[in-house]
């Protein structure tokens, strides 16, 4: 980290001085697959200009003033030194969303690489060999909300370059369950259901934390 020098940096937030700790050190990971060849200049110039790396965390160095406490201070961003090109397969004979998995896996034990003070805590690895692009993201940019809303922003449908993407089930299916859902024993399945599904999710992570490890570190 560098040193704080001008009274323009910002300071962190609490939530962002926390995830910066050593014992959390959080990181998100997000794999997007392609169906085309990925074309690396198209995905630059789209990167660059998408308005989540126009945020001032996302063109901001991480710097410490003299009582050691983090803060923001913005900078120039090189496009360049924040797109990681791996050209050839991650691992011969694996499908490629086991390949994947494969170097998500790697790049979560070289999460302090997203430390330093020589460029913002992002990046953007291009898998060639699988078409498969992943996104590094220090927690300390942002909660999941304001990113994933970020992230949208920049995005265009499919079929209509000029729309935002939609969340959720088509307007039809709301409209449906809007004009049918007014009987009661409707609302309480859907409670039932929201109930049992929580259970389970709680059980299933209190399971995978007890007992799931990752084999390469053991």
């Amino acid at each position: 980290m560098g040193s704080l020098e001008n009274g323009s940096d910002e300071p962190l937030t609490p939530a962002g001085r926390l995830f910066l700790q050593k014992e959390m050190n959080q990181v998100i990971y997000c794999a997007i697959g392609m169906k085309q060849p990925l074309d690396v200049d198209a995905l630059k110039l789209a990167i660059q200009s998408c308005p989540m790396i126009m945020h001032p965390r996302f063109c901001s160095l991480l710097v410490l003033d003299s009582a050691g406490r983090e803060h923001w201070r913005r900078t120039r961003v090189d496009i360049d030194r924040h797109v990681v090109l791996v050209p050839g397969p991650i691992v011969e004979g694996l499908s490629d969303e086991g390949a994947v998995n494969e170097y998500l896996a790697d790049l979560s034990t070289d999460s302090p690489g997203l430390m330093g003070d020589d460029k913002p805590l992002w990046d953007v690895h291009l898998l060639m060999a699988h078409q498969c692009m992943v996104l590094r993201i220090h927690h300390a940019l942002g909660d999941g909300i304001s990113l994933v809303s970020s992230f949208l922003a920049g995005s265009r449908q499919v079929d209509d370059p000029e729309a935002l993407p939609t969340i959720g089930p088509p307007s039809s299916t709301m409209r449906r369950r809007s004009d049918g859902g007014g009987e009661w024993w409707k609302a309480v399945v859907r409670v039932l259901e929201v109930v049992w599904f929580t259970v389970v999710f709680v059980v299933e992570f209190v399971l995978r934390t007890m007992w799931v490890s990752d084999r390469r570190r053991r």
